[in-house]
This record gives structure tokens, C-alpha cells and sequence, in this order.
């Protein structure tokens, strides 16, 4: 194993252990700055509260909000489960230039959790004006089980 798949077998360590404190929507992620190798912000899926606030998205704000110069092309995003593509979009926007995943789409539609048929890496292949790197899998069979049991409480919906 290498140096960089044990980061981010740490990193997403951490984002499978938010996500299990919200077991009904189990969406995790977690900004890291990549050269000091530190936590910067965590975010979890808040759907409940506003349909638009996904793990992704709260973490994006979390960072964007705190007092001091914003380096997102500095940063790694983390997440238990694969952008949507309206994450995926956020994410772009912001030109985070990394993001490392758990499971996948196609394993939620799997399932029975409503997804969106756009794979992150469609969407950031369209995007012209900034790269972002998507490396999926990690941790990946602990990220599945944390959405099938979520899935099992809940009816697997869309979140």
C-alpha cells in the first residue's frame, strides 16, 4: 500500500465516522489541506433542513465561512459516497482539484437510493475552466454498508 492510499484510507476514516452520526443520510465529507495534511472543515448531508445541503455542499460552506483567505486549490475533498452532480458542480466552481470517494452512484442506485444518472466524472469532464482529479473506492465497502443499512431504515431515498 502507498503513501498516498493510506491518507486516504485515514481521511476517509474520519468521514465514515461523521456519517455514522447521521445514520438516516449517511453523506460525510471532509476538506483537507493537502500539503499539511490537516482537517479544514466537515460537513454532513443536512437534507432535512434544505434539499440543496448535501455533505458536500455543508463542508463547501463550513470552509468558505471561516475567517481567512480561502485556498481551495490547496485543499482535498473526502466523502462517503461519490458527488452527485450537483456537488460535483459545487465542487468545480470552488477549483478543488482532488476529491476521493467511498461508494458510488451506481452502487446507491443499487441500492434504492435515487441518484441523479450523472456520474461525477462526466460532470467534471465537461467542465472546461478547471481539472478535478475523482478517485473512488477507498474504504469503499464500509461506505456501502454504512448506505444499506441506512437504506434498510429509511426506505433508501434520494438525499
Amino acid at each position: 500500500m502507498t503513501a498516498e492510499s493510506r491518507e486516504h484510507e485515514t481521511f476517509m476514516r474520519r468521514a465514515i465516522e461523521l456519517a455514522r452520526g447521521n445514520p438516516a443520510a449517511p453523506f460525510a465529507a471532509i476538506l483537507v489541506e493537502r500539503d499539511m495534511g490537516a482537517i479544514v472543515a466537515e460537513g454532513i448531508n443536512r437534507h432535512t433542513e434544505n434539499p440543496t445541503w448535501h455533505g458536500e455542499i455543508d463542508v463547501i460552506n463550513r470552509y468558505a465561512t471561516q475567517d481567512r483567505a480561502v485556498a481551495w486549490e490547496r485543499l482535498r475533498l473526502y466523502t462517503t459516497a461519490e458527488p452527485c452532480c450537483m456537488c460535483q458542480g459545487a465542487i468545480s466552481w470552488t477549483g478543488i482539484p482532488e476529491v476521493v470517494y467511498g461508494t458510488s452512484i451506481r452502487t446507491l442506485q443499487q441500492l434504492g437510493w435515487r441518484q441523479i444518472d450523472i456520474t461525477a466524472n462526466e460532470v467534471a469532464g465537461r467542465t472546461r475552466f478547471t481539472q478535478c482529479r475523482l478517485i473512488g473506492g477507498v474504504l469503499e465497502a464500509a461506505c456501502d454498508e454504512l448506505f444499506r443499512r441506512a437504506g434498510s431504515l429509511t426506505g433508501a431515498r434520494g438525499a
